[in-house]
């Protein structure tokens, strides 16, 4: 069955399940995922239920679904707009198809390091536009982490731009990610991320994009060989919540769900951070050869035309790069 095909059934279930069981029975929010425990994703999840529940005196408790339970990414954000999910934390590139200043965010090569990267997220241009989301039925919440992206290919090793040419890649559901990924010479193949493993391991695709912490937790050593550390772009992960529950809630426990997320969004960045290190030496260790200061240059060279295409974020784009020289 096609995927979309399936997603009006999915919204289907959503509806019957909100009818039957109300979004605050007993107090219970439930927050969906499409990664594994494994993830960084489930320790932001765990660590924004522990405060939210220690903070409201567990009258409010989170009930995390990993592993897609409750559909794919954008499923999650369309049954949020529709108030028949409660949250999700949310990979970023779907945003951009519900509200497209996100798409900003997803231009290659435009943060210099995590630490431009956070503060741009949780400055100005990233806390407007997260507030935007609110126009479609969404309350975004917090900037977690999903990481800088690399490359990982079943074919070759990919030391510059050249190589990576020709290559059957899946990128995410986002115009941005596939323009970048056509500038490249790529045959760049939007899909869920709930269909590429399968994908992958049939050869339908050679190659995807993820950080680090994504191939480590789901093992991508046992389709791929090859790694290439480009980290071409960063991707945030997304707290987000159904904003007709979010505008039911106490303004007191509004507060503390705010506040719960972004304090899970640094606790999770760090966890990231230290994490890579340890998860590269095991990629290693399972036969994936990881090619670490390929020619970044010729990449970005690669894809300048990108910029181009998108005129309408060049006043953002602007202010991020004026924040890195700050």
């Amino acid at each position: 069955m096609k995927r979309t095909a399936f997603r009006p059934l999915i919204a289907a279930l959503f509806v019957a399940l909100a009818m039957a069981v109300p979004a605050l029975a007993g107090q219970t929010i439930k927050l969906g995922t499409t990664v594994n425990e494994q993830d960084s994703f489930q320790i932001a999840a765990e660590k924004f239920a522990e405060i939210v529940k220690d903070r409201t005196n567990g009258e409010y408790v989170i009930e995390i679904f990993p592993n897609g339970a409750l559909g794919d990414e954008r499923i999650m954000l369309e049954g949020m707009q529709m108030g028949v999910l409660d949250m999700g934390i949310i990979t970023s590139g779907p945003f951009v198809n519900f509200v497209p200043d996100f798409g900003v965010l997803d231009l290659p090569f435009i943060f210099s390091n995590n630490a431009h990267a956070h503060a741009v997220l949780d400055g100005p241009i990233g806390q407007g536009i997260l507030a935007k989301l609110d126009d479609v039925g969404i309350k975004g919440l917090a900037y977690a982490e999903r990481g800088f992206r690399n490359l990982t290919n079943s074919v070759r090793p990919v030391a510059n731009a050249t190589d990576i040419k020709g290559l059957k890649v899946r990128v995410m559901e986002n115009e941005v990610y596939t323009t970048t990924f056509q500038a490249l010479g790529v045959n760049a193949i939007p899909m869920a991320w709930s269909e590429t493993l399968t994908a992958l391991q049939q050869g339908t695709i050679e190659g995807q994009e993820n950080p680090v912490n994504v191939i480590h937790s789901f093992k991508l050593w046992e389709s791929q060989k090859y790694v290439t550390m480009t980290r071409h772009a960063y991707a945030s992960a997304i707290f987000t919540m159904s904003k007709r529950l979010f505008d039911r809630l106490p303004e007191a426990v509004q507060t503390i769900v705010m506040d719960a997320a972004q304090e899970a969004a640094v606790y999770e960045r760090d966890w990231v951070a230290q994490n890579e290190a340890r998860q590269m030496d095991e990629l290693k260790q399972h036969g994936m050869e990881i090619t670490e200061d390929p020619d970044v240059d010729s990449f970005k060279a690669a894809v300048q035309s990108v910029y181009d295409r998108y005129p309408e974020f060049a006043d953002d784009l602007k202010r991020i790069q004026e924040t890195a020289a700050q």
